[in-house]
């Protein structure tokens, strides 16, 4: 009896997470902190300011490469988050897993929209600037969304992560604790200062480098017991 031929469309080896995708959180962590900064630095603090400041090139060029960085950081953001779950491996919870996920991929959309709608902002021609009312709500639906829901889902992010890392050891234990902190401070304090937005991108970063480390260390020897040596 003869075998039966194997199919040339089958897969010869199993999809395993390329090396590359470690640098993910680090590449997400530098494009969004200089975004954030770059926008904090070109746009006046008050959503109220005439639209003014959009005829001066250096601020509209600042404004336009911070909007252009973002899709970027998007997109190694969702690379980092598959990073995780590889690391996590079978011990992933379906529940700490759907949370960690949906609350990353949400995170990811409104970034996305609320660059959309300052990029619309900022699409008309210098000579002509949108009007205060247009500017004004254009700009406070943005800064809600970036502060009010980004971060919180950011909040919520982290301290998943926290939670799967505490109970997989899949982390530094120094990490656990500086996730919770900057979790909560993103929960509740966002509204006090822009430059609380720094912190998710800085504990990603951490996180990010702490994996990589991790990768680069030789994996342990089991103990050889006396009476086999």
């Amino acid at each position: 009896m003869t075998e039966a031929p194997i199919s040339p469309l089958r897969a010869a080896s199993p999809l395993r997470t390329p090396r590359a995708a470690a640098f993910a959180g680090i590449i997400f962590s530098v494009l969004l902190s200089a975004a954030l900064v770059l926008l904090r630095v070109s746009v006046p603090a008050h959503p109220a300011v005439p639209g003014s400041w959009l005829t001066d090139s250096h601020r509209r060029a600042g404004v336009a490469i911070a909007l252009n960085l973002v899709p970027f950081a998007g997109i190694a953001f969702l690379w980092f988050i598959g990073v995780l779950r590889d690391r996590i491996g079978e011990r992933e919870d379906r529940f700490f897993a759907t949370v960690f996920l949906g609350s990353g991929l949400l995170f990811v959309a409104m970034i996305f929209v609320a660059a959309a709608i300052a990029g619309g902002l900022i699409a008309a021609d210098s000579s002509s600037p949108p009007g205060a009312g247009t500017l004004a709500l254009g700009r406070i639906v943005t800064a809600i969304l970036v502060n009010v829901y980004a971060m919180r889902m950011a909040a919520v992010f982290t301290l998943t992560t926290v939670t799967i890392a505490r109970r997989t050891e899949i982390v530094s234990r120094w990490l656990t604790v500086a996730g919770l902190v900057s979790a909560l401070v993103l929960l509740i304090g966002v509204g006090f200062s822009p430059w609380v937005e720094l912190l998710f991108p800085a504990w990603i970063l951490a996180l990010s480098i702490d994996i990589l480390v991790a990768g680069l260390r030789p994996p342990a020897r089991a103990a050889v017991p006396a009476h086999q040596r």
